[in-house]
């Protein structure tokens, strides 16, 4: 398997493993709101935190930015729940092109934030390598990929249940964020226990 191959599958491995799934989260909360009708804003929305944590992951690799591990385990959940309460108290239609435009905010600026959380893990992969421009781009790649098969699932998922089952967008939407609003919101409470002690 070539260098190129082998970042590529960690990179989308690293978004689709369970032990990664603050980021299938944030993914999910961010594409809630779409229906498969809307897979080109997802697709743009999906770049947005690709480019977000793409800069701050080549930053960290190259030891340009240096932000405490605890702090951004802590931040990561907090970007979640922010997206995902956003997407509970949002009115429906109404403002719809001025949310769709916060949404790439998010997922861009947001972006910056998981990309600190993903550096560590390609850090302690690249060790001593001294060109990491291939497995930094492989591994970006890799990650849009996973992002794009968990926004997939969850627009396959809203598809059933909307156009399937009969049941509203909105309650879908409300249903699948509050979810993650909960899980999110526990995981930030035990990550501050951890930055504070």
């Amino acid at each position: 398997m070539s260098e190129f191959a082998m970042y590529f599958q960690l990179g989308w491995q690293h978004i689709v493993a369970w032990d990664g799934y603050d980021h299938i989260l944030f993914i999910a909360a961010l594409s809630a709101v779409y229906l498969l009708s809307d897979w080109k804003r997802v697709l743009i929305l999906v770049t947005a935190f690709t480019i977000g944590h793409s800069i701050t992951l080549a930053l960290s690799v190259l030891d340009l930015v240096r932000v405490p591990t605890r702090l951004v385990e802590f931040l990561i959940p907090v970007t979640i729940f922010i997206t995902a309460l956003f997407n509970i108290i949002r009115r429906p239609a109404v403002d719809q092109p001025k949310a769709v435009q916060l949404n790439y905010f998010f997922a861009l600026f947001f972006g910056l934030i998981h990309g600190m959380g993903f550096s560590n893990y390609l850090k302690s992969l690249l060790g001593t390598t001294a060109n990491v421009v291939t497995p930094l781009l492989a591994f970006n790649l890799g990650l849009e990929f996973g992002q794009v098969l968990v926004v997939a699932i969850v627009l396959l998922m809203a598809g059933i249940t909307v156009n399937v089952t009969g049941v509203k967008r909105r309650d879908w939407v409300m249903f699948l964020s509050s979810a993650i609003f909960g899980v999110a919101f526990m995981m930030a409470i035990d990550r501050f226990k951890a930055l504070i002690i």
